[in-house]
C-alpha cells in the first residue's frame, strides 16, 4: 500500500472512531410520547424544601476542625437528632447545569448541552418542578430558568438576582446566599397578608427550591480551604436554620414538610470542578422531616472509606445514594 492510500485509510479510520463517539455520547437519553402514571400511595408529605448548596464538598460539611467544632452546627444537630445523612456520589461532568438536572429531573443531562455551554434546553425533558402543584425558586439566573422554561403551565416560579452579581472575584460571595434567604423571608411575610398566595401554599405538591451559589463562588477564588469557603458554610448553616423556623411557624408545625439539604458536586483543592476526583464526586446530602427516618445509631458500618472516622459520624448510620 502507498503512502498516500495509508494515509487516506488512517483518516478515515479515525473519522469512524469520532463519529462513533458522538452517536454513542450524544444521544438523548430521554424517551418522549411515554404514558404518565401515578402512585395510589398517600404522600409522606405536602410539601418539600430544598436546598442546593452549589460546590459544597462532602467533607467540607461534615469534618470538624482542630476543636471538635463543626462549621454547620445546626445541620450536624439534624444529623444526630432529626434526620438522616450520607454521601450523594455524582457524576462527570461535576458542573452545576447536569448536577441539578440529576437532582431535579432524575436523569443524568443529555450530553449535547455541553455544545452549548450547560445554558440551553437541547431536549425537552421533565422535572419535579413540572410535576409539582406549585414550585418557588430562588437564586441563580443560570439555573433557574431552564426547569421554568420545560414546565407546562404557569406554576413553576422564579426569583432570580442579577446576572453580574456572580462575580468569582468577589472578595466575598456570602451575598448571593444572603439575598436569596432574605427574598424567602420576604416572600413568607407577604404570603400571610395575601389570601391569593396564602391559598397556593396551602395546596399538596408544593416545593421550595433554595439555590445558594455562594460557597461555590467562594471555591473558584479563594479555594475550599479558605476562611471564605468555610465561613460561607457557616452562613449557609445560619441561613438554612432560619428558614426551616420560618417554615414550620408559617405552617403551623404540622409535621407535612421535608427539608433537604445537597449539592451538586464539590470543589477539588484548587478551585475548580467539572472531572471525577473524589472532592468533586462526593457531595453531602441531609434530610429530615415528613417522610424522613430518624438517625439510627449502630456499631458497624459497611463503607470502605475513612470518612466515617474523620467526621466523626461512625456511629450514626450513613446512606449513600447515587445523585
Amino acid at each position: 500500500m502507498n503512502m498516500p492510500i495509508f494515509i487516506v485509510a488512517g483518516l478515515l479510520v479515525h473519522c469512524v472512531f469520532l463519529i462513533s463517539i458522538f452517536d454513542i455520547y450524544f444521544t438523548s437519553p430521554l424517551v418522549h410520547g411515554m404514558t404518565p402514571h401515578q402512585t395510589t400511595l398517600p404522600p409522606p408529605a405536602r410539601r418539600l424544601v430544598l436546598f442546593v448548596a452549589d460546590g459544597l464538598r462532602a467533607d467540607s460539611l461534615y469534618e470538624l476542625d482542630n476543636n471538635g467544632t463543626s462549621m454547620a452546627p445546626y445541620l450536624r444537630n439534624v444529623i444526630t437528632s432529626k434526620g438522616s445523612w450520607g454521601v450523594s456520589h455524582t457524576r462527570v461532568p461535576t458542573e452545576s447545569r447536569p448536577g441539578h438536572v440529576a437532582l431535579i429531573a432524575g436523569f443524568y443531562e443529555d450530553v449535547s448541552a455541553v455544545a452549548r455551554g450547560w445554558k440551553e434546553n437541547p431536549v425537552e425533558f421533565d422535572s419535579l418542578f413540572n410535576e409539582s402543584k406549585y414550585t418557588w425558586s430562588w437564586g441563580s439566573p443560570d439555573i433557574l430558568p431552564m426547569f421554568a422554561k420545560g414546565a407546562s403551565g404557569d406554576h413553576v416560579y422564579t426569583h432570580c438576582y442579577k446576572a453580574g452579581s456572580e462575580d468569582f472575584g468577589a472578595e466575598d460571595a456570602t451575598v448571593l446566599d444572603t439575598w436569596v434567604f432574605d427574598h424567602v423571608k420576604d416572600f413568607f411575610s407577604s404570603a400571610r397578608n395575601n389570601e391569593t398566595l396564602f391559598s397556593k401554599l396551602h395546596e399538596q405538591k408544593i416545593v421550595f427550591f433554595l439555590h445558594l451559589l455562594g460557597i461555590d463562588t467562594n471555591g473558584h477564588a479563594h479555594r475550599p480551604h479558605s476562611s471564605e469557603y468555610k465561613g460561607n458554610i457557616r452562613k449557609v448553616d445560619e441561613g438554612v436554620k432560619e428558614i426551616v423556623s420560618l417554615v414550620e411557624d408559617f405552617y403551623g408545625n404540622d409535621g407535612d414538610t421535608v427539608f433537604v439539604l445537597t449539592s451538586d458536586h464539590g470543589m477539588t483543592d484548587w478551585g475548580s470542578h467539572g472531572a471525577g476526583h473524589p472532592s468533586e464526586t462526593l457531595t453531602p446530602l441531609v434530610a429530615w422531616g415528613a417522610g424522613i427516618q430518624s438517625p439510627q445509631q449502630v456499631s458497624s458500618q459497611q463503607f470502605e472509606d475513612s470518612f466515617l472516622k474523620e467526621w466523626k459520624l461512625e456511629t450514626w448510620k450513613r446512606q449513600d445514594v447515587n445523585q
